[in-house]
């Protein structure tokens, strides 16, 4: 009797380990960078708006106050430089943040905007 005969007319069927696909040598894209934008206003207190930098971004005290002399004098600053889903919720934040408790007068959050960076 033959191995064939043995097996019960079934031969086994030798199966190839599968092979790893060449890794690509292209690197992956990145995705175009956008600006955080915030606006000046006369609305909120340099306090407010330190006070937001720092919860929002993780800013210290000293770089918030630069950024809000800075948003006084030019009327808008780049507070960041990111990615667009980032940039969006970034912007988002700083729309929900709320009113200045400062300033009675005080309607809501400050104004801010995306763009493309060039």
């Amino acid at each position: 009797m033959t191995s064939e005969d043995q097996s019960g007319g079934q031969g086994v069927t030798a199966v190839k380990p599968a092979r790893p696909k060449p890794a690509s040598k292209r690197k992956p894209s990145q995705l175009p960078p956008y600006h955080v934008i915030l606006f000046n206003d006369d609305d909120h207190t340099y306090e407010y708006v330190v006070e937001m930098l720092k919860v929002l971004f993780a800013f210290p005290d000293e770089k918030g106050f630069q950024l809000a002399k800075t948003v006084d004098r030019d009327g808008k600053v780049i507070l960041l430089t990111t990615h667009k889903e980032m940039a969006e919720l970034k912007r988002d934040q700083i729309h929900a943040y709320g009113t200045d408790a400062r300033v009675a007068t005080c309607k809501g959050s400050m104004s801010a905007a995306i763009e493309p960076a060039q």
